[in-house]
């Protein structure tokens, strides 16, 4: 107990630490579908993958078979792009940010089981995994 009381800076330095880093694992717990986990909701359950970057990000290079839905306009297309709810939805963007965004837009119009890639297309070329471009 005299250690503790003692050195309680060097302790609370430690765990500050500690929780640190914990934080991106503790972030990543519900931050999205893995590259692996969306290969088998594309081949499993016939997920529709939406690619919610800009034309050009689109055209450099995209999920075999994805639609282009700039976010911006996802709203106003994705009832038209993808017309049952039930279907499973993989949103997809360079990095995961814009498509994180997207979820809620797609849970908002009542695709329920909207997902986003985590890490976008950068985890899914760190996998290895092919893409097309246009």
């Amino acid at each position: 107990m005299k250690f503790i009381l003692d050195n309680w800076m060097l302790l609370s330095v430690a765990l500050t630490s500690g929780a640190l880093l914990l934080w991106p694992v503790i972030q990543g717990a519900g931050g999205g579908l893995t590259a692996e986990g969306a290969v088998q909701l594309i081949n499993r359950e016939k997920a529709v993958v939406i690619d919610v970057g800009d034309t050009e990000e689109f055209a450099a290079g995209h999920l075999g078979s994805a639609k282009n839905i700039p976010l911006n306009q996802l709203e106003e297309k994705l009832t038209g792009a993808v017309k049952n709810k039930a279907l499973p939805v993989i949103l997809v963007c360079q990095t995961g940010a814009r498509s994180g965004r997207a979820v809620a837009i797609a849970k908002k119009l009542g695709y329920e089981q909207a997902q986003s890639l985590a890490g976008g297309l950068k985890s899914w070329r760190a996998a290895n995994l092919p893409l097309e471009k246009a």
